[in-house]
């Protein structure tokens, strides 16, 4: 059985199919209106979404299933203090497959370890968001047509933004790709990220070694959007994220720290391409909205097709076997990652043994 926990999970080669299958979806979307006749995908949805939740809605009705679950925590037997675990092996009774969305970190990974059926992860807490990253991806590939040497600009709350951290983790893993970093010192990349781009951002699925070593041209920090714009081929433009905050204050403070108009893309290449996974709140004015370099509401129907073809491929290797088990990482100690799902369940305290030595949460790499 195949999950998508993490983009990672996919070799860009499974990647390349996807978008490939994505085109022809777009092509000819009456050859697959019955491929999911019959079969029936669970939205679990503990944090609130209008994007994700209705494509993956939209993509399951297309491809001729049906749909169930929930999009408020507060109305199913969650807010009676259900595990994720007791959840999700009820759901499956009901589904063949689940998409999940969790503001706790490692949720779905979690939720895998029980799950007979294929779990994709629609985004936990701050962590990762593969399907956003594949949305991503196949705009990318629409409007460039390749993945290569091109340089990516990531601005805003690049701390909590787990579409930041999906995208540039697969991103990392083409040829001559450059990477530009553009936030406040409060929020730039977490130091897991930073290591994993400069290390390795791939792994066989077969025997776990590493198979993918990034060839990407390099990567630099700065708090100027306007002296990264001319450089920049894409422009990934995100909020800061109140929900991921502690502290109301240091949010307000952080809250405006870069927003996009007009006159900032004065000196942006005329072909580059801006992204945003949205909701925006105001870190994009309206008035970019008719720039033709503006893509993001491309994006959200992208995000129907990628998962159009997701569900049809896990849906099809049902019967294959997963590459992510957990007897292969190593029981430790309890993550001290207040966001970490390990913080409110209980789980196997499990960490993954990096070449180095180094132990990262296997749910929340902390």
């Amino acid at each position: 059985m195949r999950n998508l926990l993490e983009i990672t999970d996919f070799t860009t080669q499974e990647i390349d199919d996807l978008i490939a299958l994505a085109l022809d979806i777009i092509a000819k979307p009456e050859k697959y209106s019955e491929h999911c006749k019959g079969k029936k995908l669970a939205t679990l949805f503990y944090e609130p979404s209008t994007r994700t939740r209705l494509s993956f809605v939209a993509a399951m009705m297309e491809l001729g299933g049906n749909v169930l679950g929930f999009s408020d925590a507060a109305a199913s037997s969650v807010s009676k203090g259900e595990s994720v675990a007791d959840t999700v092996r009820t759901v499956e009774c009901f589904a063949d497959i689940i998409a999940m969305r969790h503001n706790k970190e490692g949720a779905p990974f979690l939720a895998a370890q029980y799950a007979n059926v294929p779990i994709i992860n629609a985004g936990d807490g701050g962590h990762c968001h593969p399907t956003q990253t594949l949305t991503d991806l196949l705009t990318i590939f629409r409007e460039k047509g390749t993945f290569d040497n091109l340089t990516i600009g990531f601005c805003g709350d690049l701390k909590f933004g787990r579409t930041v951290h999906s995208l540039a983790k697969a991103m990392g893993r083409y040829s001559g790709v450059k990477f530009v970093f553009i936030s406040p010192n409060e929020l730039k990349i977490p130091d897991y990220l930073r290591n994993e781009l400069t290390r390795h951002c791939g792994l066989d699925p077969q025997s776990h070694k590493q198979q993918e070593i990034p060839a990407f041209a390099g990567m630099t920090e700065t708090n100027s959007l306007e002296n990264a714009m001319p450089e920049l081929d894409i422009l990934y433009m995100t909020r800061v994220q109140r929900e991921r905050f502690e502290n109301e204050d240091d949010y307000n403070r952080l809250k405006d720290s870069f927003i996009l108009d007009i006159e900032k893309l004065k000196t942006a290449k005329k072909d580059m391409i801006i992204l945003h996974p949205l909701p925006r709140v105001n870190e994009i004015s309206t008035d970019v909205d008719n720039d033709p370099r503006a893509l993001y509401f491309k994006q959200v129907l992208n995000g129907k097709y990628i998962r159009m073809a997701l569900i049809d491929t896990l849906l099809r290797t049902k019967n294959k076997e997963q590459r992510t088990k957990t007897d292969e990482f190593v029981l430790c100690e309890k993550c001290k990652n207040p966001r970490c799902i390990s913080s409110i369940e209980d789980v196997k305290p499990l960490y993954k043994i990096l070449e180095n030595g180094e132990k990262r949460c296997y749910y929340c790499d902390n």
